[in-house]
């Protein structure tokens, strides 16, 4: 276990070690106390609060109930209240975090085959060797990451159906899901300035790169960095049947060459993203968002555009301004030829009780047609 983290805690007087399982890459607890059946709530959440997790040794569903309540205890806290829209965003993040990390304390044992020593578990085998890779050893993991686990598999199996596309796309455990199709919606209805080569920049599950395969693009060359997201857009891609068209390629945004077209849906927020997993919504920085922008002369074809898929909600969050994102397109020589707004349709941008309501509501997803001055 030299390699990886460590968890430690004493059991039947004995000291006990396994490796510690966290895909938000937190360190595991310094202090752990076993808990069972007869905790209460409000024990676990003060023994939370303080900084020591509790490594179950009861009832499965008994630990699923008693994270419901520790939850309810945090959401009932009062928040702070914000003087701005971009004030309230730090304080929701804050408030994420502070949640993600009381929550995170509740943890449970994993076997060698990573079944679940405990009462009333489910098989969790797979949604683990999914997100793992294969077991080799007993570890801990918290109750929240392996509920995230089994709801990354069940997604996995039924796929997220996307209209413009007509089929299904099958996001892999640590992969954004496209359930926001209002701007796969936007790529569908653009007009292409070629069929014959596109790139797709930060492919993620692939559904950009699929998506301009089935309206014509004879050949699409789809990146990422990420080997998650290269092995789940390879996947989409094999099962709707584009691999002769679609290339999936690990690169850090572009591939070799120019193109008449190159998308790229980058991050919207450009914020420090809190785990590995939130990078497909946070960008320090607007790193790839100006990366891009700034690699587009060296690999559009001459009359080429390229395709910024981005919504707006950095702008109402005080985050990003629209004379900002316009400077940008101004210093890396682009000159925008049109744009296709959407708004979104998320059941969020509907909630009044949501923190950030305002910010959504008042979102835009465009879909910015670029091209060299």
């Amino acid at each position: 276990m030299g390699e990886f983290p460590v968890i430690d805690w004493v059991e039947a007087d004995e000291s006990r070690s396994a490796r510690w399982r966290s895909e938000s890459a937190a360190s595991p607890p310094g202090r752990v106390t076993l808990a069972d059946d007869r905790m209460t709530a409000d024990t676990a959440y003060r023994l939370a609060c303080e900084g020591t997790a509790l490594l179950w040794r009861g009832d499965f569903q008994n630990a699923r109930q008693l994270q419901q309540a520790m939850a309810r205890r945090i959401d009932r806290k009062p928040r702070k209240a914000a003087s701005s829209p971009t004030e309230a965003f730090h304080f929701h993040r804050q408030f994420q975090s502070l949640r993600a990390r009381i929550l995170g304390m509740l943890l449970l044992p994993l076997e060698e085959d990573y079944s679940i020593p405990l009462r009333r578990s489910p098989d969790v085998r797979e949604a683990c060797m999914e997100a793992y890779g294969p077991a080799d050893e007993p570890s801990v993991v918290s109750l929240r990451e392996l509920l995230g686990l089994i709801g990354a598999h069940e997604w996995r199996k039924k796929g997220v159906e996307i209209a413009a596309l007509g089929a299904r796309i099958h996001p892999c455990y640590g992969v954004f899901s496209p359930l926001r199709g209002e701007y796969v919606g936007l790529l569908a209805e653009a007009p292409l300035p070629s069929l014959r080569l596109a790139f797709d920049v930060g492919t993620g599950t692939g559904v950009l790169a699929a998506l301009l395969a089935r309206r014509g693009v004879k050949h699409v060359v789809a990146t990422d960095q990420d080997p998650r997201a290269l092995a789940c857009a390879r996947e989409n891609i094999g099962r709707l049947g584009l691999s002769e068209r679609v290339e999936i390629v690990p690169a850090n945004l572009f591939p070799e060459g120019r193109a008449p077209l190159v998308v790229c849906n980058p991050p919207w927020l450009p914020a420090r993203a809190n785990s590995p997993i939130e990078h497909a919504i946070y960008d320090p920085g607007s790193r790839m968002l100006l990366g891009f922008l700034a690699g587009l002369a060296d690999h559009l074809e001459d009359g080429g555009e390229g395709w910024l898929i981005l919504s707006d909600l950095a702008e109402h969050l005080g985050l990003r301004s629209r004379e900002t994102l316009l400077a940008a397109f101004d210093t890396a020589g682009l000159k925008v030829l049109g744009r296709l707004d959407v708004k979104p349709t998320h059941p969020r941008a509907a909630d009044a009780s949501d923190p950030l309501h305002a910010a959504r509501a008042a979102e835009v997803t465009s879909l910015w047609r670029l091209a060299l001055r």
